[in-house]
């Protein structure tokens, strides 16, 4: 029988050390995907923030090039409008000289009818002369006037053409206002359109370092998580190390004071007491020697807990458990959960009220028949199985 609970002792030992690997494995891996489901929900913020100012890059982009075929249009615009305003110029140098040309042929005609007109004065002078003179200054008269009709013809034609030519000139200068207010404007959207890709090239150049900004700050977080899930692992081993060693002492302690006493035993890291010794058959109500039970270890976990870190957030549970005969009929309570949970809640009240524990360090719970220490059916097993567990541990 002491062999067997040696044995049992030591199994359950064996379990309790790897359901407490387990819980606190469990705590660093819920730890742990907190830290990573921030990563991911910054991570998710950086990539859309990167998605918005990528698409402004590429919407920069599409303008820049935008601008650039317009100012590229423009420009050839322009260099159009320049050439046909020189071609303009090399005609209205043309349509000048011809004007001059003109002009100086109505100059030669006006010298010829002044010599003709002369010519004829002395005509009418000398007329009292010789007869023959008068024939021969007559058919020179007559010479001279048909001359001079020639040339007063040629001089309305060359002064219609001259009129032709002015207006042609004065047109021709329209036209060339009209080409020069159009590279103007050519010209100014030109400025403007260099502005605009300046603007575009700046607003690019924005975009990208903020991009590069970005995901120099993701890094950043990334590698903050990292090392702050790294110090957090660290920090739940340190702080269960440091636990350890004070349930080492005080379970130390509690196997000095309750060695050889009966209906108590030190399972593992729990202390288990029967729950004869604590209370009457189916009542829930602490006796007067499970009340002092209950202050001596009180008592020494005063001692212990004055030692351990503030930092470190530990408890003391209270678990009820029962066997698994149903309550009789009238019963104070409805089954063997409510049984299981009223004990575990007794036991807690009295070390609040009665002996001043802080509650904020106290847990009860009820787990009725359905985590039996043994198995089997027998008075022994179930009298093992009706028991109070304490557990000093992280909260």
């Amino acid at each position: 029988s002491d062999r067997l609970e040696a044995a049992l002792a030591s199994t359950r030992q064996e379990v309790d050390a790897q359901a407490e690997a387990a819980r606190l494995a469990a705590a660093r891996r819920e730890a742990l995907e907190a830290l990573v489901a921030d990563l991911r929900a910054r991570n998710t913020e950086a990539e859309t923030a990167r998605a918005t100012l990528e698409g402004q890059v590429e919407s920069a982009e599409a303008a820049l090039s935008q601008a650039e075929k317009d100012r590229l249009a423009e420009a050839a615009a322009a260099a159009a409008l320049r050439d046909k305003l020189a071609g303009s110029e090399d005609e209205l140098s043309a349509m000048s000289l011809a004007l001059e040309q003109a002009r100086q042929r109505a100059e030669d005609t006006l010298t010829l009818l002044a010599a003709a007109e002369k010519a004829r004065e002395q005509a009418a002078t000398e007329a009292e002369g010789a007869l023959s003179e008068a024939d021969r200054r007559a058919a020179l008269l007559a010479v001279a006037n048909e001359r001079l009709e020639t040339e007063e013809a040629k001089s309305a034609e060359s002064q219609r053409k001259v009129a032709l030519l002015n207006r042609q000139m004065a047109a021709l200068r329209g036209q060339l206002g009209e080409l020069q207010g159009l590279l103007d404007d050519a010209q100014e959207r030109d400025a403007a359109a260099r502005v605009q890709i300046e603007t575009l090239g700046s607003k690019l150049n924005a975009a990208l370092a903020r991009v590069a900004s970005e995901q120099r700050e993701r890094a950043k977080l990334e590698e903050a998580a990292r090392r702050k899930a790294e110090e957090e692992a660290a920090r739940l081993e340190a702080e269960k190390k440091t636990l350890e060693g004070y349930r080492s002492e005080f379970f130390g302690r509690m196997r000095a004071l309750l060695a050889g006493r009966e209906g108590v035993r030190i399972v593992g890291d729990r202390f288990v007491f029967s729950s004869e010794v604590l209370f009457e058959t189916g009542k829930a109500d602490l006796s007067g020697d499970g009340e002092a039970q209950i202050a001596n270890v009180v008592a020494i976990l005063r001692g212990v807990a004055d030692e351990i870190p503030p930092d470190i957030d530990w408890i003391l549970r209270i678990d009820g458990h029962t066997d698994d005969v149903p309550l009789a009929r009238g019963a104070d309570f409805a089954d063997n959960w409510e049984l299981s949970q009223a004990r575990a809640l007794s036991v807690v009240r009295y070390m609040i009220d009665d002996l001043g524990f802080p509650p904020d360090r106290l847990a009860a719970a009820g787990f009725g028949q359905y985590q039996p220490v043994a198995a089997g059916k027998s008075p022994e097993a179930r009298a093992q199985n009706r028991r109070i567990e304490l557990k000093l541990t992280e909260r």
